[in-house]
């Protein structure tokens, strides 16, 4: 397989950051049996050419791990034509393939599933970073609201999609939530500790509710300020107090109707969680050519 293109500055993801997946999620299709269909009907020698096909408008996310589906069953032949970041539309071509005919039947659903549904991450976060662009635009991030096992995809995903990162996991970010302060009893006994334990290099960011909230967290000196469901007006006045003091970042129910709104109001990032674990799959499809050859042939 050719290497894979992808929108300047997102590197694409190498293959032992999906190969484990891929393989699960065809044994999952495969079973102790195997495809008894294609067994069936299809001759073992039997050689096709298809042709992967947007159904409706997206950006394409996801074929370094679509194709090594394929791969992973057999020697397939691939040639990409519209890469990860491609902006598509029904009809468009995002890759050429040849092999087994028995290879592309039994890969197909678990490549497509996984083309789907990184597509629409990033159709999702394309969609909102459009929302917001112009002048002083703020980052659309994501969250660790993510589908379970599928983080590094759809944090790809977002990427992909002109959006940008939250952290990771919990191991690579300071970032006290409203928990965190019941547990320990309020900003300052969290941020204090937090500071404790911290090394200089680590930003902190602390997760408020109210503006008096805001002004502690301010006051101890934080990086970030993560505005949790705060109103319009809100919003507002918090981007003022945090100028020049920390970095603003607005979350909580944002959606393509309210982002327009929540970005006038100046915040630095806005966060959304739904983009990774509740974006609409992109339709795709694996469109094969009317006939088949044979190897011998």
């Amino acid at each position: 397989m050719p290497p894979q293109k992808t929108l300047p500055c997102v590197p694409p993801l190498a293959a032992v950051q999906y190969e484990d997946l891929v393989r699960r999620e065809l044994a999952a299709d495969l079973g102790s049996a195997g495809d008894v269909t294609t067994r069936a009907i299809v001759p073992d020698d039997a050689q096709a050419t298809a042709q992967i096909v947007a159904r409706h408008d997206g950006r394409v996310c996801g074929l370094g791990c679509s194709v090594f589906a394929f791969d992973l069953l057999g020697a397939v032949e691939c040639r990409i034509v519209r890469p990860d970041g491609a902006d598509v539309g029904p009809g468009d071509v995002l890759a050429e393939l040849a092999g087994p005919a028995r290879v592309l039947l039994s890969a197909e659903r678990t490549a497509l599933n996984l083309l789907g549904h990184m597509s629409g991450v990033a159709t999702a976060t394309r969609d909102l970073v459009r929302l917001v662009a112009g002048e002083g635009h703020p980052r659309v991030v994501c969250t660790r609201k993510t589908t379970p096992g599928l983080r590094v995809l759809e944090k790809y995903a977002v990427r992909v999609g002109g959006g940008a990162n939250h952290r990771f996991g919990l191991y690579d970010a300071v970032l006290i939530k409203d928990n965190h302060r019941l547990v320990v009893g309020g900003v300052h006994a969290a941020i204090a500790a937090a500071r404790a334990t911290q090394g200089h290099l680590v930003r902190l960011e602390v997760e408020v509710d109210t503006l008096d909230q805001l002004a502690e967290a301010l006051d101890a000196g934080v990086d970030a300020v993560l505005l949790d469901n705060m109103s319009i007006p809100d919003l507002e006045r918090a981007v003022a107090m945090s100028r020049d003091r920390a970095t603003t970042e607005a979350s909580g129910g944002i959606t393509p109707a309210t982002i327009e709104a929540v970005a006038a109001t100046g915040v630095d990032l806005i966060s959304v969680g739904w983009i990774t674990h509740s974006a609409p799959a992109l339709d795709v499809g694996l469109d094969f050519a009317a006939s088949t050859r044979h190897a011998a042939e």
